[in-house]
């Protein structure tokens, strides 16, 4: 990812413009609000959304504590302009940066964010990056520091895997399947997160999407 490639937010299939309009079908509103719960905002927080795309999980913090100081972090600069957007119809205020999920520290600094959140990105990144985010998470937060996932997970029935098809034709099988298979707890364990759990399986038209939990170790 530090080298400025990434996957776009609709993959191969569709542009950024239509990002909320399709994301809407995945019982978004449902996975977001659960999410934002775990999250739990508190005043003065310092919470990150890393690949916060369109910044709707990001706002979403904001309305529900705007005293939390929330930065959204993602590597596309088509997709932060209409984030930049629906911040400023919702005056709403979040920091948007530019930046790749395996350099946050460079970003922000070691040890200096509460809580880190992601949405419907680890999916489309390769076991070595997926890795690679997950250990600058745990650098960027501080110790004991929240880390909540939202995220295509292990695909338990026929349904879900046959609706999963779809997310492994936009953004490619050989990135998408370890999610399928359920690797995303391992890996955060892998990078040094403790009390790993998947909180909640919500089930799409897309398969299902899990919330995980953990904190940095």
């Amino acid at each position: 990812m530090s080298e400025n490639a990434f996957t776009p937010a609709l993959g191969r299939f569709a542009p950024t413009r239509f990002y909320d309009h399709v994301v809407a079908l995945t019982r978004e509103h449902l996975w977001r609000a659960l999410a934002a719960m775990y999250v739990a905002p508190r005043p003065d927080d310092v919470i990150l959304d890393v690949g916060c795309g369109t910044g709707s999980l990001a706002l979403l913090l904001a309305r529900v504590e705007p005293r939390a100081r929330i930065v959204g972090v993602d590597p596309d600069p088509d997709v932060l302009a209409v984030a930049r957007r629906k911040a400023a119809a919702a005056d709403a205020a979040v920091r948007w940066r530019v930046g790749m999920g395996d350099e946050l520290v460079e970003v922000l600094g070691a040890g200096s964010v509460d809580t880190v959140v992601s949405s419907l990105v680890l999916h489309q990144c390769p076991v070595t990056v997926k890795r690679a985010v997950l250990a600058s998470m745990s650098a960027v937060l501080r110790p004991g520091g929240k880390l909540v996932i939202a995220d295509y997970g292990r695909q338990r029935t026929r349904l879900m895997r046959r609706a999963f098809r779809f997310v492994q034709l936009a953004d490619g099988k050989e990135d998408t399947q370890p999610n399928a298979d359920g690797a995303l707890p391992a890996l955060m364990a892998e990078a040094g997160f403790r009390d790993v759990r998947e909180a909640e399986v919500v089930p799409t038209v897309t398969g299902s999407i899990s919330v995980y939990v953990a904190r940095r170790g």
